[in-house]
């Protein structure tokens, strides 16, 4: 089975990266994240790595909430999210507490890539952990360009073209009364998307669909449909196939959270699965995300 990583190579070799599985993920060495947030050059190496890893761990990273900020703010400007509060004196960096009275529609466990019901979904994250449980509460990251490429060849010329809708309103909105749900599509219509987006940066095809997806809007074609019939079942049988990528082990990379612990991954080219094994234990973290582009 292949493996695809990013086309960049880090351009010096100040920060050390440990590879954690043959085909994502790599934890980092000899570097304090609030540092790289004022080089220019540390930053320039960790976004060369973040390209080729998709997504970077770091332990004992006891930075400020500016220096937080800061260091995410190099990759762009950042985002709030409708669905959970933000620190108020820095705009941008969500907290997101989890423990017994956590809303029900607050809910992160299920395969996806961050906001994909936004036009424009997050070129990437970085993630703090605050305070976490003894155990459990772990994080699953999935490199979904190696889920791509391991489709079979017919899968992938049916796919070829496809296009999808992402939702706020069925995900997050399915818990809040009629007229709420309703308001929260009126301020996020539902995205469109092409099922296969190539990376900006590195060029890679990069399997598109997740949690967050519904249904295919150009499907029902000549080519695809006899029938009527055939629509409901074709359609949906496919997208479950797809979606159901993010679950094969061999994509995937498991982080065990610390105190001071940071994720920093690649929106475009990922999906990440919080695991909610914890409970009545407490799980404090606090992300920051990067506006993106539009995908492609």
């Amino acid at each position: 089975m292949s493996s695809t990583v990013g086309m960049t190579e880090p351009v010096a070799t100040t920060i050390r990266a440990e590879p954690l599985t043959c085909t994502i993920g790599a934890e980092l060495f000899d570097v304090h994240l609030g540092e790289v947030a004022r080089d220019d050059a540390l930053f320039a190496e960790l976004h060369a790595l973040l390209l080729k890893h998709k997504v970077l761990f770091l332990r004992d990273q006891d930075i400020s909430r500016a220096e937080h900020v800061a260091l995410a703010q190099r990759f762009g400007a950042l985002e709030d999210h409708p669905a959970v509060g933000s620190d108020p004196d820095h705009p941008g960096l969500v907290r997101i507490y989890k423990d017994l009275d956590s809303p029900a529609e607050h809910y992160e466990n299920a395969y996806h890539c961050d906001a994909t019901w936004r036009e424009n979904p997050p070129m990437g994250c970085v993630l703090r952990c605050v305070e976490g449980p003894e155990v459990g509460g772990d994080t699953i990251w999935v490199n979904m360009a190696a889920a791509y490429e391991n489709l079979p060849d017919d899968v992938k010329r049916r796919i070829e073209g496809l296009r999808a809708r992402h939702s706020i309103e069925a995900s997050f909105g399915a818990a809040l009364p009629t007229q709420q749900r309703h308001e929260l599509k009126d301020r996020f219509p539902d995205a469109e998307h092409p099922v296969v987006r190539t990376h900006p940066e590195t060029g890679e095809k990069v399997l598109f669909v997740n949690a967050f997806t519904t249904h295919f809007v150009n499907f029902h074609t000549p080519e695809n449909i006899r029938c009527g019939f055939d629509y409901a079942p074709g359609a949906g049988n496919l997208l479950n196939y797809l979606i159901s990528q993010a679950a094969i082990p061999e994509y995937q990379v498991r982080w065990r959270w610390t105190e001071n612990s940071v994720a920093i991954w690649d929106n475009r080219s990922t999906q990440h699965y919080a695991v909610q094994d914890y409970w009545p234990a407490v799980r404090k973290m606090e992300r920051a995300g990067i506006i993106g582009d539009r995908p492609f």
